[in-house]
């Protein structure tokens, strides 16, 4: 799968504003088709930062939201910066 089909929109909530902080980690909706390594390819590619794991969940409305935690070496404040978040 290509990137762009892969990670639809980045989440923001005070729960992702607070595990940014916390625990350097963001939230996205991806395909639902899409599996981890997929997003965890997509998300490398795209914001060209190193990510350690990814956890996924189905919503009640059929979303597929992932967590995304990144290496220590790239704050995800700044990538939530560069995709207008704060």
């Amino acid at each position: 799968m290509d990137a762009y089909e892969v990670i639809k929109y980045p989440v923001s909530s005070e729960k992702t504003i607070r595990l940014m902080e916390s625990e350097n980690k963001l939230a996205f909706v991806v395909d639902r088709k899409a599996s981890k390594t997929d997003v965890k390819n997509a998300v490398e590619k795209l914001y060209k930062a190193k990510v350690i794991s990814v956890n996924s969940h189905i919503t009640r409305k059929g979303d597929k939201v992932v967590f995304v935690k990144f290496d220590i070496t790239t704050p995800a404040i700044d990538i939530a910066t560069n995709l207008g978040m704060m």
